[in-house]
């Protein structure tokens, strides 16, 4: 295909929202061969679904036949600056929540837009094979946005660019077109080890190898169960997810804020107080994350994160008092968690 489609590619992802756009071909062999010993560690922990597919995350066309180029995108969500972050973070009784979260669920939103630009195409050259992923199927994203010039993968596992810091989402158009691919990016980590030192449970257990089983977002969105009390008082007040590696990466002070209104804070959930999320009900919970991604982790973990951030916060007897008043209306599983916050918040009495 000719560099002018692919310059109006390029301008059309602009125009429809996204800050970059690059394209690249389908061979991912390094990072099939990173995914097979990160796999063989075991430090996907209970996500199965990374290797349940065999090499269809790693071989584009097993997954939508005929794919011969990617089209990668980027879109900045970044809601609020760094300080603002650290104040909640930094703040005992506040509620953290990953700043990905705050707005609506980028997926559906980036779905549409891939789709937009997958028409634009259309428009243009005819009938093509394609499909677009938003981190809905078994797809490298971030080793393909690397490929594709987006930026290069850090040491803390996501995706920087030198211009835009690592606050994006990253979404895919899979073609069976013959595009000019872009040059990667080389890496521009060098020394620094901000995000190794930073992470509150040493979940980045070498340079650009993540132990999800340690990780915070992990243990707070992706784990069903009980959360290891190893971590527990390691969570601080992070009920949904953990941006640490990012807010101190260098690359983020390029970072800009999202221009895209639906990634704004919902609900106030960017300075929600713990006791005011512990009280809500389900249909509360489920009313006041109308559209977002924290639904997926469901009431039952939401009580359960805000029991540990509860249990890590200063000794208080409101605090107290509304562990001990929620026992009689929870899950067994929610119940532990409570257990371990009273211990908490009586250890020291």
């Amino acid at each position: 295909m000719t560099q002018q489609l692919v310059n109006k590619i390029k301008t059309w992802g602009i125009e429809l929202g996204f800050q970059q756009v690059g394209i690249t071909d389908t061979n991912l062999t390094q990072a099939e061969e990173r995914l097979a010993k990160w796999l063989a560690n075991g430090f996907h922990g209970e996500l199965d679904y990374m290797a349940r597919h065999g090499l269809k995350r790693s071989r584009p066309a097993l997954l939508h036949e005929n794919t011969k180029s990617i089209i990668s995108v980027r879109m900045d969500y970044l809601p609020e600056n760094a300080v603002e972050m650290k104040q909640v973070l930094t703040s005992p009784t506040a509620a953290y929540i990953s700043r990905y979260a705050l707005g609506r669920d980028y997926h559906k939103l980036m779905r549409q837009r891939l789709q937009k630009l997958a028409d634009k195409i259309q428009a243009e050259i005819g009938e093509f094979g394609y499909r677009t992923f938003v981190d809905s199927a078994p797809v490298l994203e971030k080793a393909i946005a690397e490929k594709a010039g987006l930026g290069w993968i850090g040491k803390h596992s996501n995706l920087i660019n030198r211009k835009a810091g690592s606050w994006f989402f990253l979404g895919e158009i899979y073609t069976d077109l013959n595009l000019q691919i872009d040059a990667p990016t080389t890496s521009h980590c060098g020394a620094c080890e901000a995000c190794l030192t930073v992470c509150p449970t040493q979940a980045i257990v070498a340079p650009y190898q993540v132990d999800a089983r340690r990780c915070i977002s992990y243990l707070t969105i992706e784990l069903h169960g009980a959360i290891p009390e190893k971590f527990r008082s390691l969570i601080g007040n992070r009920i949904y997810g953990c941006d640490d590696c990012q807010l101190v990466c260098p690359w983020n002070r390029f970072a800009n804020l999202t221009k895209e209104p639906d990634f704004h804070p919902r609900k106030c959930l960017n300075t929600q107080q713990l006791l005011e999320v512990f009280a809500w009900t389900e249909t509360e919970f489920l009313r006041n994350t109308e559209g977002s991604a924290i639904r997926r982790i469901g009431y039952e973990r939401w009580l359960r994160n805000i029991a540990i951030a509860l249990g890590n916060s200063p000794v208080n007897d409101e605090i107290l008092n509304a562990l001990n008043a929620r026992l009689h209306t929870v899950s067994d599983l929610v119940k532990e968690h409570i257990f371990w916050a009273i211990q908490q918040q009586t250890r020291s009495k």
